[in-house]
């Protein structure tokens, strides 16, 4: 057993697994001064205050003196798997041109889908362990990742393999989710029909079959993927139990969230754009918002709007969106401090949507998110900070000294 002790706060304590945080509930935090923490194995064992810590032999102790600890982030929206980067769209736009133009000349989602077609698997594995390991250093425990820049059977499932083996050989806590419908492959666009039938009647079934995916995404926006070809998707993934979590209302509002409501989709993620009446839909269902505010710092589109779904008594989640092109950032530190800032939410908020919301979006809510006797221990320690609310206010500094995944030290 390991102990970590003289922990300045031990943060996000709780007994059980509290409920998706909504509302007021949102700037809600427990904790515990002066605390100790016992990991067994992988797991939490025990917690409490020093005062009530019993004399044991442990297999190692680390004195956590001026340092607090809490749950490793959860990044619930990810595509770190890819190849290549994209700088020189990164210069068009500076030079004025938008996301959609970019597209339209042949950058973006088919530029990654060109370079991703040409690299071999170990080349894609090598490239995206690289990632893996770099969001560890700032904290995230638990990654979402994405297929999408295949656009072919034979390009998606390399990708979802990829994802396979980063499971595998790491110690994140992984979900992999099916993104055929990231954008209609140039051979397709004058018959969209074609690559529908593609996803719906080949990609699926060959993924359902190796078990290479959590869940099933669709890029749902004008240009892209209509709410009705999404909701084919939606339930065609469904046959095969692959749950919806779907990119909606990124630039437009279409209708997208009321249909991902309706068709019981985990969660619907980006959100810049949200109109009164997609708010009212998120309050029919149990679908969880995810914001992705490093997306509207890098594009320079507006964030997404945290404190009026607080207001309104739901809550989000938060995630990096790291992909090659919109959001080149693993850094869900950074993500907290952008939420703040720019979304005007508190810091409790953005650290409950950074990791039991997240572990929310993730299903993982009886596994991580929150210091709980018998969740995984994933935990990050601190480095000597005067507060957790530093953390978002030192924007792109690592306040991180210590992570730990399944018990183990990384």
């Amino acid at each position: 057993m390991i102990l970590l002790k003289n922990i300045k706060e031990l943060f996000l304590t709780e007994e059980s697994t509290p409920e998706f945080l909504k509302g007021e509930s949102m700037n809600q935090i427990n904790s515990i001064e002066n605390a100790f923490l016992i990991i067994d194995g992988e797991t939490i064992a025990d917690f409490g205050s020093m005062s009530a810590l019993s004399e044991s032999n442990f297999d190692a102790e680390f004195d956590c003196t001026n340092k607090y600890v809490l749950p490793s982030f959860v990044d619930s929206h990810s595509h770190i798997v890819y190849a290549g980067t994209r700088e020189g769209e990164f210069v068009d736009k500076i030079n004025g041109l938008s996301y959609e133009e970019i597209a339209a000349k042949g950058g973006g989602i088919l530029n990654s889908a060109k370079k991703l077609r040409k690299a071999s698997e170990n080349e894609l594995f090598e490239q995206s362990m690289i990632r893996a390991k770099e969001v560890i250093t700032t904290g995230t425990g638990a990654l979402e990742i994405k297929s999408g820049y295949g656009l072919s059977v034979e390009s998606e499932m390399k990708m979802l393999r990829v994802i396979q083996r980063i499971k595998e050989e790491s110690d994140l806590s992984i979900k992999a989710t099916f993104l055929g419908a990231h954008a209609y492959p140039n051979e397709y666009k004058n018959d969209k029909r074609a690559y529908l039938d593609l996803i719906i009647n080949e990609m699926i079934p060959n993924i359902a079959q190796e078990n290479l995916a959590d869940y099933i995404d669709v890029f749902c926006e004008s240009n892209y993927f209509s709410v009705e070809e999404t909701i084919e998707i939606m339930e065609a993934g469904r046959e095969f139990g692959l749950i919806p979590k779907i990119h909606v209302n990124q630039f437009t509002s279409i209708g997208g969230i009321e249909a991902c409501v309706n068709h019981g989709a985990l969660s619907v993620d980006h959100l810049e754009v949200l109109t009164d009446e997609d708010i009212e839909a998120l309050k029919m269902g149990s679908t969880i918002p995810t914001i992705l505010p490093a997306c509207s710092l890098f594009i320079d589109i507006p964030y997404g709007p945290g404190k009026k779904l607080i207001e309104n008594e739901l809550g989000f989640a938060l995630a990096t969106d790291y992909n090659p092109g919109s959001s080149p950032c693993g850094n869900m530190q950074l993500v907290m401090s952008l939420a703040c800032i720019k979304m005007k939410i508190s810091p409790n908020a953005a650290l409950n949507a950074s990791t039991i919301n997240g572990a929310y979006a993730m299903n993982l809510e009886n596994e991580l998110g929150t210091i709980t006797k018998g969740k995984l221990a994933n935990l990050i320690i601190t480095k000597e900070i005067p507060s957790i609310g530093f953390i978002p206010y030192s924007f792109g500094t690592n306040d991180v000294d210590t992570v730990i995944l399944k018990g183990r030290m990384q």
